[in-house]
C-alpha cells in the first residue's frame, strides 16, 4: 500500500516505475526502490523470484491480520479472477484436504457388486431406485435383477431378448402384475368371510361409518389425554424454553409427570403449523405409542376399501409434522421372526442356544391354555408386526401337540378357541404379499390329514402354511427336509437351498440338536420313569405345606374356639388331600367340607364355631409395631430377624409340643413308644436349643421396642454366639439321631403309626420330624445372611459395627463347621456306596480313608518290552476302573451292559489289586503314532499300562494323583 498523503502525481510516478524501459541499476538501489512499487524484473529471474517471495509474505502477513469475513472477501475476488485450470488445481487441493464423506456407492464400487446390493430390494423399491438417477435406472432395471423374479413366479418371456435391447424382464414383470387378477387369502376372507364365519347382518356401509366413528373418537380421545398432560407439566407463563427434563418426562421443578407428554415425543415438538403429516402418536393397545402410519396400516389389514376415509379422518387432526430427523418407527424396524417352542420338546435349551439375532423367541409351558400363550406372545412382540411365526411343537403327521389340553389337527382346527387363538396370533403377522407367513416344524406334509390341516390353517389366517415333508428320517430330521410348497430361501441363485427353519435358527446348532433329540427324548423319558413318582409325592407335599401355612400363619387356626367336630372334618379333609393328585387343593378342601357337612347335618348337624376376643390382635401383636423411617435399611432387617426369629421357635416348640410332650406321657403312663434313652438322643437337644433362642427372642425385642437410629443389637448376637455349644453338641449328635429315628421307626409298630399319625399336620407347620430338626442348619445361614445385611448398612462409626462384625464371623466360621460336617457325612455315604459297587473289594472304611477321584481308562500291554518306547505297539486288554484314595490306589476290571432296545449301560466293577501311595510311581508315555493319552503305573511287584480317551482326562487325574503321593509321602515322613 501507498502513502495515504501521496500527492496524485507521486502515485503516477510510482506507476510508472513499474515498467521496465529504464536501464537497470545496481542491487542495492532496486531494493530500495521496488519495495513499495508493483514493478517486476521479467529479465532477471533471480530478482524476480526474491520480490514474489518479499511479496508474497507481506500479503500473508496482511491476511493474518484480517478478519474472517475480510479473508472470505479476498478469496472470493482471487477465485473469480482464475483460470479454469487454476480453478480445478484449487479443487483438486480442497478435496485431498477436506475428502468427500458422502459419495454415491454406485460410482465407487464395481458394477458388480452395485447389482448385489440391490438384488436383496424388492420390485418396488427397485421401480423407486430407478427414479434416483440415470446411472440408477440403468443399474436397476438389468435383466439380472428381474429374470429371477420372474422366473420364480413362473413368467416366463415369450421371446428371446435382443443383444441390445434394455429392460425386457422388468417390463414383463411390470406387465404381469398389472393384469393379474386375483385375491390374496386374507383379502378373501374380509370380503367373503372366514371358514364357517356367521354373518353379523351390517351392511358395507354400516361398517364404514362404525369404523370411521371409532377413529375420530379415538383421536378425539388422545388429544384430550395430550392436552391434559401438557396442562399437568408445562412450565411457567411465558417462558419459551424447553424444560431440560423434558426428553426424561420431568417438570421444571423435577416432580415426574404422570404421563406421556408432548415433550417427551420427539415426533411431537412445536414447529409452525404446516400441512398434515402422519406424526401424531397414538396409543392404540396397551397403552403402546405408535403413530398414525401404524394406524392406518390398521385400518389397512381390517379393511383395505376404506383405507381413504380412513386417512382422510386421520390427516384431518394431524397437523404438526415430524421434524427433518425423525422417520417413522414403521419404516424404521424390519419385521422380526416369531418362534414358538414349547418346553415338552426335549434339549429345548440347545434350540434356545442357537437362535438368530431378530428372532423373538416365546418359550410356553405345555400345560398352560390358548388365552394364556396369547398373552405370552403380546407381551413378547410389544405390538410391533412379526415377519413370519414358526412352531416347534411336539406332532407328528396328521396333528400337533399344542398343549397338554389342546392338540391342532384338522378336526379341532374350526372350534371355537382355536379359531379365536389363530386369527389373534396371525394378527400380528405379515400378510403374504408382503412375506409373512407361519412354518410349522412338523411332518404334516407327509400325510393328506396333514395337507389338508395346511390348507385349512391357510383358508382361515389368509396366510402362506409351511410343514417340513418328512423325507429325511430321525426324530426330528424331517425339519432339514424338504418343505411342502416346494420353495426353498437362498440368498444367491448358485447357493444350496436351505430349510425355511434355518430362518430362525444356526444351521450347525439345528443339525446338531435334531441328530440328538432321539437320544435325549429317551433320556427323558427314562427320567420320568424313575423321577415321576418321587416329583409327584414331593409336588403333593410342597401343596400341603403351602396350604398349612396359611391355614396357620394366616388364619390362626390355633386362635379359634371350635367343636371337636370341626376339628376331625378338618384333619380328615387334609389328610384325603395329601392322598390324591389335585392342582386346585383348595377347591377340593372346599367341596369335602361341603359334603361332610351334609353327611353330619343328616345325625344331627354340627356345632358352631366362633374365634375368640382378641385373637387376631394377638397374632397381630407377636410382631410388636415399630417406628419406621425412610429408608431404614437396619431397621428392616432387624424387624425381619426378629420375625424370622418368632417363626423359627414356633417350629421348635412344635417338635416339643407335637413329639416330646405325647412321647413323654406315654411313657410315663406305661404304653411306652419310644424308651426314654430314644427321647433323650433325639429331642432333649432341641429343648436346649429352644431355651437359648427363646431368650435370645426377648433381647431383640427389647430393643425394637425402642427402636431408633443408635439402637444395637450386636450385643446380642454377640451373647448368642457366646453359647454356640448348644448347637454344637446339637450337630455332633444330628446324625445319630436320624439313625435313632429310622431304626425306631423300622422296628417299632406304634412308633411309625405315631409319626404317621403327627407328621406334616398342621401343628408342625406341614413338616415331618426329620425335616423339623433340620431347622437349626438352616437357622444359622439366616443369621449369616441377616448379619450380612446389617453389617453392610451399619457405618464403621457406629457403636453397633464392631459386635455385628464379631458375632458375623463367629457365625461365618460355624457355618464353615456345618458344612464340614456335611462333607464328611456325604464322604462317608460315598465310601459305603463304591463298597457296595466294587465286587470282591477288601474293606474300604478303615481309619481316615476318603476318595478324592475316579477315572475310567483301558489297560494296555506291549508284545515286546524290548522294542524302543518310541517304537512300542500296544494293544488293549480291558477297560478297568481307577479309585483313588488319600492312601491307596485301587484298580477294578469294568464290565459295560449295555441295556437291550435302549441307549443306556451299565458298569459293573471288580476288585483287580490296591497299591498303598507311599511305594506308588507314575510315568507318562511319550505321545506316538501308536499310543496316546497313557501312562504307567509301578507297584512294588507289577505295573500297569493305562490310557484315557482324551489328554485333559489324563492330565487331571495324574496331577490329582501326585499331589496324593507327596501329601501320603509327608505323612509318613
Amino acid at each position: 500500500m501507498w502513502n495515504m498523503n501521496s500527492t496524485p502525481h507521486s502515485v503516477k510516478r510510482w506507476q510508472l516505475s513499474g515498467t521496465d524501459y529504464e536501464p537497470q541499476r545496481g542491487r542495492s538501489s532496486l531494493q530500495a526502490d521496488t519495495r513499495f512499487s508493483t514493478w517486476t524484473p521479467l529479465n532477471d529471474r533471480t530478482s524476480n523470484l526474491q520480490l514474489f517471495e518479499e511479496r508474497m509474505n507481506l500479503v500473508l502477513h496482511w491476511f493474518d491480520l484480517w478478519t474472517d469475513r475480510q479473508r472470505k472477501h479476498l478469496l472470493h475476488s482471487l477465485l473469480s479472477r482464475c483460470t479454469k485450470s487454476q480453478l480445478k488445481c484449487c479443487r483438486d487441493l480442497l478435496i485431498k484436504t477436506v475428502p468427500v464423506t458422502q459419495v454415491d456407492f454406485t460410482s465407487v464400487l464395481p458394477r458388480f457388486l452395485s447389482l448385489y446390493v440391490m438384488s436383496f430390494l424388492s420390485p418396488r423399491d427397485l421401480c423407486s431406485a430407478a427414479q434416483v438417477s440415470w446411472h440408477w435406472r440403468v443399474l436397476a432395471e438389468q435383466d439380472c435383477l428381474w429374470a429371477g423374479r420372474c422366473i420364480t413366479r413362473g413368467w416366463f418371456l415369450p421371446y428371446a431378448p435382443g443383444e441390445r435391447e434394455y429392460g425386457a424382464w422388468k417390463n414383463h414383470y411390470v406387465s404381469c402384475i398389472s393384469t393379474l387378477d386375483w385375491l390374496t387369502p386374507r383379502e378373501a376372507a374380509e370380503q367373503y368371510g372366514t371358514l364357517n364365519q356367521q354373518s353379523t347382518g351390517t351392511t358395507e356401509d354400516e361398517e364404514e361409518r362404525g369404523k370411521e366413528r371409532m377413529i375420530r373418537q379415538m383421536i378425539r380421545d388422545k388429544l384430550q389425554e395430550e392436552k391434559r398432560q401438557s396442562l399437568r407439566t408445562r412450565r411457567a407463563w411465558g417462558s419459551y424454553t424447553k424444560p431440560e427434563g423434558a426428553r426424561g418426562g420431568s417438570t421444571q421443578t423435577g416432580r415426574p409427570s404422570s404421563g406421556i407428554t408432548f415433550s417427551s415425543w420427539p415426533s411431537l415438538s412445536w414447529p409452525p403449523r404446516t400441512v398434515a403429516s402422519p406424526s401424531l402418536c397414538l396409543s392404540l393397545d396397551r397403552g403402546q405409542p405408535t403413530t398414525a402410519a401404524q394406524s392406518l396400516e390398521r385400518v389397512r389389514a381390517s379393511s383395505p376399501s376404506r383405507l381413504n376415509k380412513a386417512s382422510r379422518a386421520l390427516s384431518s387432526f394431524t397437523s404438526r409434522p415430524a421434524p427433518p430427523h425423525t422417520v417413522s418407527p414403521l419404516h424404521l424396524t424390519t419385521p422380526a421372526l416369531l418362534l414358538l417352542i414349547s418346553n415338552r420338546i426335549p434339549a429345548y435349551e440347545l434350540v434356545l442356544s442357537g437362535v438368530k439375532a431378530g428372532v423373538v423367541v416365546v418359550l410356553y409351558d405345555h400345560r398352560g391354555t390358548l388365552s394364556a400363550l396369547l398373552t405370552q406372545v403380546e407381551r413378547a412382540i410389544s405390538g410391533q408386526r412379526a415377519q413370519r411365526l414358526g412352531l416347534l411343537a411336539p406332532g407328528g403327521t396328521e396333528e400337533i401337540h399344542l398343549l397338554h389340553s389342546s392338540s391342532l389337527s384338522e378336526r379341532t382346527l374350526l372350534t371355537p378357541d382355536h379359531r379365536e387363538f389363530w386369527e389373534k396370533l396371525c394378527g400380528w403377522v405379515a400378510p403374504t404379499e408382503e412375506g409373512g407367513g407361519i412354518d410349522i416344524f412338523s411332518p404334516l406334509a407327509a400325510s393328506a390329514s396333514g395337507v389338508a390341516l395346511i390348507q385349512t390353517l391357510s383358508t382361515l389366517t389368509g396366510l402362506e402354511v409351511r410343514a417340513p415333508m418328512g423325507l429325511a428320517t430321525g426324530s426330528f430330521q424331517n425339519i432339514l427336509s424338504q418343505w411342502s410348497d416346494g420353495s426353498v430361501c437362498t440368498e444367491l441363485s448358485d447357493q444350496q437351498p436351505s430349510a425355511p427353519a434355518l430362518q430362525f435358527v444356526c444351521e450347525s446348532v439345528l443339525q446338531g440338536w435334531c441328530r440328538q433329540a432321539q437320544w435325549m427324548e429317551e433320556a427323558l423319558g427314562e427320567l420320568r420313569g424313575r423321577l415321576g413318582p418321587q416329583l409327584q409325592r414331593i409336588s403333593l407335599q410342597a401343596r400341603g405345606r403351602a396350604l398349612g401355612h396359611f391355614l396357620w400363619e394366616k388364619i390362626c387356626l390355633e386362635e379359634l374356639c371350635v367343636s371337636k367336630d370341626l376339628n376331625e372334618a378338618l384333619t380328615e379333609g387334609l389328610a384325603a388331600l395329601t392322598r390324591q393328585e389335585e392342582t386346585r387343593p383348595l377347591e377340593f378342601l372346599a367341596v369335602f367340607l361341603t359334603r361332610w357337612s351334609e353327611e353330619k347335618q343328616g345325625n344331627g348337624g354340627a356345632d358352631d364355631f366362633s374365634i375368640t376376643p382378641h385373637s387376631s390382635q394377638k397374632c397381630a401383636g407377636l410382631i410388636p409395631e415399630l417406628p419406621q423411617t425412610a429408608l431404614d435399611w437396619r431397621g428392616a432387617a432387624a424387624r425381619e430377624l426378629h420375625h424370622s426369629e418368632c417363626l423359627y421357635l414356633g417350629r421348635l416348640g412344635a417338635v416339643l409340643k407335637v413329639y416330646q410332650e405325647p412321647l413323654t406321657a406315654a411313657l410315663n403312663s406305661n404304653r411306652a413308644i419310644l424308651s426314654y434313652a430314644d427321647i433323650h438322643i433325639v429331642l432333649s437337644p432341641v429343648t436346649q436349643i429352644l431355651e437359648l433362642n427363646r431368650v435370645f427372642q426377648v433381647d431383640l425385642q427389647a430393643r425394637l421396642q425402642q427402636w431408633g437410629a443408635e439402637q444395637c443389637v450386636g450385643d446380642v448376637f454377640v451373647k448368642l454366639c457366646s453359647k454356640l455349644r448348644v448347637y454344637t453338641n446339637y450337630l455332633n449328635n444330628y446324625t445319630t439321631a436320624l439313625h435313632t429315628i429310622d431304626k425306631c421307626r423300622e422296628t417299632k409298630p406304634p412308633f411309625r403309626a405315631f409319626l404317621k399319625r403327627v407328621d406334616r399336620t398342621l401343628a408342625t407347620h406341614m413338616l415331618s420330624l426329620q425335616e423339623l430338626l433340620l431347622c437349626p442348619m438352616w437357622r444359622i445361614q439366616e443369621y449369616v445372611t441377616l448379619l450380612q445385611a446389617m453389617c453392610s448398612h451399619t457405618h464403621s462409626s457406629h457403636p453397633d459395627h464392631t459386635h455385628l462384625s464379631s458375632a458375623l464371623n463367629t457365625l461365618l466360621g460355624f457355618r464353615e463347621f456345618i458344612q464340614k460336617l456335611k462333607r464328611n457325612s456325604e464322604r462317608g455315604e460315598l465310601m459305603e456306596e463304591t463298597q457296595q459297587m466294587i465286587q470282591g473289594c477288601p474293606k474300604l472304611s478303615e481309619g481316615n480313608r476318603q476318595l478324592i477321584i475316579t477315572q475310567d481308562a483301558a489297560l494296555l500291554r506291549s508284545p515286546d518290552e524290548q522294542i524302543p518306547d518310541s517304537l512300542r505297539t500296544y494293544e488293549q486288554v480291558s477297560d478297568v476302573g481307577l479309585f483313588l484314595f488319600n492312601d491307596a490306589l485301587v484298580l477294578t476290571r469294568r464290565n459295560m451292559h449295555h441295556t437291550p432296545f435302549t441307549l443306556a449301560h451299565q458298569s459293573t466293577h471288580t476288585f483287580l489289586a490296591s497299591v498303598a501311595l507311599a511305594s506308588l510311581a507314575v510315568r507318562e508315555i511319550t505321545h506316538t503314532r501308536y499310543v496316546c493319552h497313557a501312562f504307567v503305573l509301578e507297584g512294588p511287584c507289577r505295573s500297569w499300562v493305562c490310557a484315557t480317551e482324551r489328554g485333559e482326562e489324563r492330565e487331571h487325574f495324574l496331577s490329582v494323583l501326585r499331589s496324593a503321593i507327596n501329601s501320603a509321602l509327608r505323612g509318613h515322613q
